[in-house]
This record gives C-alpha cells, structure tokens and sequence, in this order.
C-alpha cells in the first residue's frame, strides 16, 4: 500500500483516540510520503497511552503539516520524498506495524548510505515544528531531586557530585535528615501546581509514600521483570541469537505479556513496560533502571518536579546469573552503585536542561543519610563550597 490509497478502515485496528485523529487528518496523512508517513504513524498509534506533554507535540506536528501551502509542503517533504525504498518496505504493513517499518527502514537506509540525508532531514523537520509554535508558560520553574547512595555506610574516598559541584553550591554539613523532607517538598508542589503527570518520584528500591506524586518502582515492578527475563534468557539461549529478532519480540510486547493489569492507569502501564522493553539493563540494574525512567519521564512527561531515589544494584555478572535474580537473591554493590548514581544524577540534570525554562530550573542531589549535597538553582553562585551547617529541608526550600 502507499500513503495514497490510505482510507479510514485502514486505521480499524488503532485504539480509539489514535483511530479518530488519524480519520480527521487523513487527507493530510495521504500528502505524505512513505519514507516519512510510518514513523509519525509509529507516535500515532500510541496516542491513547501518550502523556499530555506527547499529546502537544504530536497535534503541533498535524497543526504545521496542515497549515503549509503546497508549495512549502513539497519543500518540507522533499528530502524524505527523494529516498530510494524498496518493494520489499512499500509492501510492508506500515499502518499497523509501524515500529517494524522503522527498524526495516533504519536497514535499508544504512546499507544503501541514505543515513545522513535522512537524518539530516529529520532532524530540519523537527526544528521547524518546534519553531512553528511558542510553549506556554510554565506554572513554576522545574525541580529535579537525586537522591544517592542508599545501603553506603562510608565512601571510601570517592569524589561524589564532581560534575555537579561546578554548576552549583556544595554542602557539606547537610544534617542526616531522612527523604521524607525532599518528597514532603514534592508533594507540596504538586498541591500547588497540580497537573497530570506533572510531579513525579522514582525509586530503584521499595517507594515511600508519596501521595499526589506519580510514583514508579523498581521492587514493585519484580514480577514484570521477572516474566521479561524469562524471555530474555530463552532467547540468548537459543542456538542462534538474532538480535534483531530479540529487539523486534521486546517491542512487540503487551501489557498482558508481562503480567501487568490492563485496569487501571493505562497511560502508565504502558509507560513502565516501554522501560523494560526498550532500557538497555533496565530489566537487570536498579540504577540503570531509574536513570532510564528519569530521562524517559523528562523526555516524554515533561514534569514540573521529579524525585529519583537510587538503591543498590546487584553485581554485574554473566548474563545468565544477571536474568536469574528471581531463582536467588542478588548479590548487591552498594558502593559500585554510589558511582552509578552519581552519574546518573548528572545526566538527570543534563536531560532536565533540555527542556522549556532550563534557564529558571533546580536541582539537588544529595548523599541520603550523609552531609553531602549540591544544589544547582539561579539565585546560587555556581562553583561555590559551604561548610556551614544547613538543614535538608531548609535547603530544598531554599530552590523548590
């Protein structure tokens, strides 16, 4: 099929909302050529489980399609007009798979050397989009909390907080007060500035309470990654791994699949699976876990406030005893962890910079149940040390 002879019983199969924007724009979608047309399908199909913060970014998308002139619309589409397919790609079902078609397309692109024209055109595309509409104003500027080195008695002369030390102030006379002072502060926020999804708290342990916060976990999550493993590990041991093959089942992966409820907030449920389906180790390492879920909430949600919590990782080991952990207790690197969050913790603040308003927003990380933080906020001097004795919720306050 090509991108002309799409009708509206050709999107039957979408979920409601996808089905219904994908009828009201189809004169549109039918414009579009076939080299491009499947991976905003690939954004479209997931509508009905998109976060409101996607929900824009894809309707700004079919707002600046819809309002070129012909002219400009050539213009616009001519890049990705101009790249040879084959027809192999054309007769692929791209309106209900558009996933597969983008890992195909990815192929062909590379082997046939029409990478970087791609690229390039895409990224061109998107740069426009983004200019073809202002953001609206944040309610209150953005808040990033890190909290690092859960189960680490002592440090051992690791030099924590060296990529965030420059950007802020560092503490280090923070008294030991618990997390409940940083998620009491999140909490806070988001009865002031409610939105949804807009306030967020991931741990890679067991989660505290957090009402009015969007709340993901590593632990709650061990019966999902335990079935995600068990596939896992049936693959490497296959006689032949594929690992395009692997990648494709992981994509292809239902809720259901993996034991999560179909009840329930759906928009989330299929956020947490796409983390164990598409995060490198995310299914294995509690940090990787919750450094991919910061990124992937920062990226996708957009929040106003979010709150990592890191917790100790097993041990890296072969990758048969990494997907057994349900057979036996994980053996835990608390220290190996610090350093793992601690990075983490950086690109956090990296990945909250990328957003609107980077310029008015803060961060602190801090080291739990020790004196050691840094807090990153426009009224403090970057680069600065103090040692004198300060209170953890005194200093949120300070930023939130």
């Amino acid at each position: 099929m090509l991108p002309s002879q799409l009708t509206a019983e050709s999107f039957a199969k979408y979920p409601p909302e996808a089905r219904q924007l994908a009828t009201e724009h189809i004169a549109l979608l039918r414009r579009l050529p076939l080299a491009f047309l499947p991976l905003l399908l690939r954004e479209l199909i997931v509508y009905d489980w998109k976060f409101p913060a996607e929900r824009t970014e894809l309707t700004r998308q079919f707002h600046y399609l819809g309002a070129l002139a012909d002219a400009p619309f050539q213009s616009a589409m001519s890049a990705f007009t101009q790249l040879k397919l084959t027809r192999e790609l054309e007769q692929t079902d791209w309106v209900n798979n558009p996933t597969v078609f983008s890992e195909q397309l990815s192929a062909h692109l590379w082997a046939t050397h029409q990478i970087d024209p791609f690229s390039n055109a895409a990224v061109d595309y998107m740069k426009k989009v983004n200019h073809s509409a202002s953001d609206l104003p944040l309610p209150t500027h953005r808040l990033g909390i890190a909290i690092v080195g859960q189960g680490v008695a002592n440090n051992d002369g690791y030099r924590l907080f060296r990529k965030l030390r420059p950007l802020g102030v560092y503490y280090t006379q923070v008294n030991r007060a618990d997390t409940a002072a940083l998620l009491a502060a999140a909490k806070a926020r988001a009865e002031v500035h409610p939105a949804p999804y807009g306030h967020w708290y991931i741990d890679g342990g067991v989660s505290l309470a957090a009402p009015s916060l969007t709340s993901i976990s590593y632990s709650a999550l061990a019966a999902v990654r335990a079935a995600i493993q068990a596939r896992m590990q049936r693959t490497y041991e296959a006689p032949v791994f594929d690992p395009e093959a692997f990648r494709t089942m992981l994509a292809q992966l239902k809720p259901e699949d993996a034991g999560l409820s179909a009840s329930g907030d759906n928009v989330l449920t299929r956020f947490q699976l796409s983390l164990l389906t598409e995060g490198a180790g995310t299914q294995v390492f509690s940090t990787t876990f919750v450094q991919w879920a910061a990124r992937e909430a920062l990226r996708r949600a957009q929040p106003l406030t979010l709150v990592t919590r890191y917790a100790p990782r097993q041990r890296e080991k072969q990758m048969n005893e990494l997907l057994a952990e349900r057979q036996r207790a994980p053996e835990l690197d608390p220290q190996g962890s610090l350093i793992d969050a601690d990075m983490g913790a950086y690109y956090t603040w990296i990945n909250q910079q990328r957003l609107s308003g980077y310029d008015q927003s803060a961060f602190l990380a801090w080291f739990e149940g020790h004196g050691e933080a840094v807090a990153i906020a426009p009224q403090l001097e970057p680069g600065k040390t103090s040692d004198a004795p300060i209170d953890l919720a005194s200093l949120v306050a300070q930023i939130a």
